[in-house]
This record gives structure tokens, C-alpha cells and sequence, in this order.
């Protein structure tokens, strides 16, 4: 943008760290937000720059580059607070920024080839039924063992009236009682039955046939997240009860953060997508990511705050998450030991193999609690 100094619109130093970064971006964007009193594009250049410095590739680019000496070209041709214009309500979409055009060390028409995985590589592929039905958890119907031993009870108590057996005045009317009890468990539990039938019904009528929810970015600098949306609807949709979400703002917020999640089961995978130099990236004692021979600071992830507002949000659903990283220009890029990280890279195929396994673990259940309340943090459509 002409004139904008990122850095002074986010009130930090040049040498601000990541963290100082995104504490003044989130300061400013609840003050900022079209919601609160501010205007669409002043919120729009806020999350630009804030994703700008965020990154490390786009801020090394950002900070060789004069804002004032940008080329004209490489810039959308639009003052730098634009008038407002109506956004729709947060709750169900998410501001996102057209983030600059050209990255340092990324090839502008560069896109990665789709990773190809042979089934037999893939350690949980025929363990699981891709045709198995559905499961839907928690289960709301009473099951047979109570109906069946209410009708067995109502049943016995009432044969000795047709056989003829003889009552006390006393015995008949505990007789009486006992089968007026047992008849009213048995209307009860009938109502249970189908009123759960009717629940479950009208949850699979509405959601049954449907997997995914909201959609990638579509912008230009959105590549990673196209790129892993169609490598979950490749691979993960062969779980039966796998539902995949894109675009996520976590609990407590309205930006769009998390770029994809899979729910099956009772296991939930928060996901983000990079473009990252291609190399060999591992951690080292410290938990400190290396690219290569070199400390690589452009590993950060929002995730790790998203993962501790979920596991608040679902307590009865294992949380993880995972950065899938892609190379930004052609060269190989594998990922090593990351253990000890909370939010660990992982290329496409990893992700596939290690994640994908763990969601096998329940592949034909669909939690309907923790379903409903991640599909009620998507934000794009």
C-alpha cells in the first residue's frame, strides 16, 4: 500500500517479535472492527498488515522493499482507507486480506504437484470401510434391553389374571399397582423411542449426505489451503464419519484462524497451510525449528491458541493440529522430528499417514455435540 508503514499502523518497533505482533493486532482489531465502530477497508489493512508481519518470508520481502517505493503494479490500485462498504455479519463470515502479490524466494506461477499416495503406503487405508454406515453418537434412544424388559415384566404380571389365579384383596392390589407401573415404564420408554427416531431422522435428513462445510480461501495467496482442502477430500473422506470444516474462527473470536478441521469420532484436527522455502526442516533439543543448517523463524502457528479454545469448547473430544507446509517454489521440502511441538509441520503425505490414522480410530462415528459446535465456528461459505 502507498504511504502505509505497517509497522506504525500496528503501533510496534521494527524489531517487534511475533508475539508483540499479533498482541497489538488483536488490541487494535476489536477496536477496529466494522462491528465496533470502524470501517471495513481501515479493518481490511489492519489484518494486511498484521498477516504481513506475521509471516517472516512476507516480512524479510516486506521490510527489503521501501512502502513508500512500491511499484505501482504490485499494488492494488485503491486508497489506502477505501470508504465503507457493508461486510457480512461476523457470525457467519470472516474478514479476509488480499495480502501482497509477491513473496520473497516464491516463484509467483509456481503451484506444487498434488502429492500422489499409493493406498498400500498408507498403514490405516484398508482397515477402514469407506461404505460402513454411520454411527451417531450419543446415542438418544433407550436401546431394546429396557424395552424389552419392561414388555417381559408387564407380560408376566399379567398372565395370572387370564389363568385364573386367585387374589387377596391385598395381592390384587399390589397386583394392580405393579401393572400400572410397569405399563406407564413402557408408554414412556415408547415416547423416548420415537421421539429419538424423529431427532435422528431429522439430523440425518439435514447433515447425513453432507461432509464438508464452508469452503478454502480463493484469493491468490491462498494456494496452501485449496491445495490441503482438496488433499483431506482425497484421502480423509474415505472415513465414513469424517466431516471436514474450512474456515474456522476460534471460540471467543471472529477471525477466520483455523484453516480447516476434521472431526470423526471423538477426535478433532485443527489445520493451517503454508508455503515454505523448500529444505529439510527438524527441531532440535530446544524445540526450536531448523530449516536446513539455519534457525528458522517463520514456524509460528496461531494454532496453539485455537487448540486450548477448543478443548475448552469440547472437553469430551481429543484435540491436534497441524501445519501441512508446501514448497513455495520447485525443490523437495520433507519435515523430520518436530517432537515436542504443539502445532507440528507436516508435509501433505505425513499429514495423510500420521492424522489420518488417528482419526481411523473411531472412522464411521459422528459425534453430534461436538458437531454441531464446530460447524457453529465456521465462517465461510
Amino acid at each position: 500500500m502507498h504511504g502505509v508503514d505497517y509497522y506504525e499502523l500496528l503501533g510496534v518497533e521494527r524489531d517487534a517479535s511475533p508475539a508483540e505482533i499479533k498482541s497489538a493486532y488483536r488490541s487494535l482489531a476489536k477496536a477496529l472492527h466494522p462491528d465496533t465502530g470502524g470501517t471495513a477497508g481501515t479493518f481490511r489493512l489492519l489484518r494486511e498488515a498484521y498477516e504481513t508481519l506475521a509471516d517472516p518470508v512476507r516480512r524479510a520481502d516486506y521490510d527489503r522493499d521501501d512502502p513508500a517505493d512500491v511499484d505501482p503494479a504490485d499494488v492494488d490500485e485503491e486508497p489506502a482507507v477505501p470508504e465503507p462498504e457493508p461486510v457480512p455479519s461476523p457470525a457467519r463470515s470472516a474478514p479476509r486480506s488480499r495480502g501482497r502479490r509477491r513473496r520473497f524466494g516464491e516463484d509467483p506461477g509456481f503451484v506444487p504437484p498434488p502429492p500422489r499416495l499409493r493406498p498400500e503406503t498408507i498403514h490405516w487405508w484398508w482397515d477402514v470401510e469407506p461404505g460402513e454406515r454411520v454411527r451417531h453418537l450419543p446415542r438418544r434412544r433407550p436401546g431394546h434391553a429396557p424395552a424389552l424388559a419392561a414388555l417381559t415384566g408387564l407380560a408376566l404380571l399379567a398372565l395370572p389374571w387370564p389363568l385364573g389365579v386367585r387374589f387377596s384383596p391385598t395381592g390384587l392390589v399390589v397386583w394392580l399397582l405393579l401393572t400400572i407401573a410397569t405399563a406407564a415404564v413402557v408408554v414412556r420408554l415408547t415416547r423416548w423411542y420415537l421421539a429419538a427416531a424423529r431427532t435422528e431422522r431429522a439430523f440425518a435428513a439435514r447433515f447425513g449426505a453432507r461432509t464438508t462445510f464452508g469452503r478454502p480461501g480463493g484469493e491468490p495467496d491462498e494456494l496452501a489451503e485449496r491445495l490441503t482442502a482438496d488433499l483431506i477430500a482425497r484421502y480423509l473422506t474415505r472415513l465414513p464419519g469424517a466431516r471436514i470444516f474450512h474456515g474456522l474462527a476460534p471460540p471467543g473470536s471472529v477471525f477466520a484462524d483455523v484453516h480447516h478441521a476434521v472431526l470423526c469420532g471423538r477426535r478433532l484436527v485443527l489445520v493451517e497451510s503454508r508455503m515454505w522455502l523448500p529444505g529439510h526442516y527438524t527441531t532440535d533439543e530446544s524445540g526450536q525449528l531448523w530449516r536446513d543448517d539455519h534457525r528458522f523463524r517463520g514456524g509460528g502457528s496461531t494454532l496453539d491458541d485455537a487448540v486450548a479454545a477448543f478443548r475448552e469448547l469440547l472437553p469430551h473430544v481429543e484435540v491436534r493440529a497441524a501445519v501441512v507446509v508446501y514448497p513455495s517454489r520447485a525443490g523437495e521440502l520433507t519435515v523430520g522430528d518436530t517432537t515436542g511441538m504443539v502445532v507440528p509441520p507436516m508435509t501433505p503425505e505425513q499429514f495423510v499417514r500420521r492424522l489420518g490414522g488417528w482419526l481411523a480410530v473411531e472412522p464411521s462415528t459422528v459425534d453430534t455435540v461436538a458437531f454441531r459446535r464446530v460447524l457453529n465456528q465456521v465462517v465461510t461459505e
